[in-house]
């Protein structure tokens, strides 16, 4: 699905659901990691994390899309917009919108960096790479160097 095709859909179900149009932008933002999507007050655009699409379909994605359309709507009207408010809860039930979307699943890197002192040789292990010549061991102030190590 391209970005066109995504904002037809949505404005199809503001429509179609809400009886409401939709003025705005709906976009794939592929920075958003943990959630399904969300709704800008600022621009008032819908942003969507086009890997939850990939990993759940279409018919998950509407339930998201109903669910920003929510805030939207509410939002423009002066209602309450959060998902604490009364408002959003009732017309979250109306529209039959879920609450909360399904975890989106991320890819874990597996990846380690060992590093080791050159004075204590204790063992340090990192999810990310550092640089040698600025960090010393945090035991005895030796210097560290990388090493390769399979475990």
């Amino acid at each position: 699905m391209d970005e066109r095709e995504l904002q037809e859909l949505v404005e199809r179900i503001s429509l179609h659901i809400f009886h409401k149009p939709f003025r705005h932008r709906a976009i794939f933002n592929d920075r958003l990691k943990t959630t399904g999507g969300r709704y800008l007050l600022s621009t008032h655009n819908i942003e969507l994390n086009r890997k939850y699409y990939e990993q759940h379909g279409e018919e998950e994605l509407i339930q998201v899309i109903k669910h920003e359309l929510c805030h939207y709507h509410l939002h423009l009207e002066g209602k309450g917009y959060r998902h604490r408010d009364r408002d959003f809860r009732e017309l979250l039930q109306k529209v039959q919108a879920p609450r909360f979307c399904k975890p989106v699943v991320l890819a874990k890197t597996g990846k380690k960096y060992y590093y080791e002192c050159t004075s204590c040789h204790y063992i340090y292990v990192r999810k990310k790479a550092m640089d040698t010549n600025r960090y010393v061991c945090g035991r005895c102030r030796g210097k560290l160097k990388k090493i390769k190590r399979e475990c």
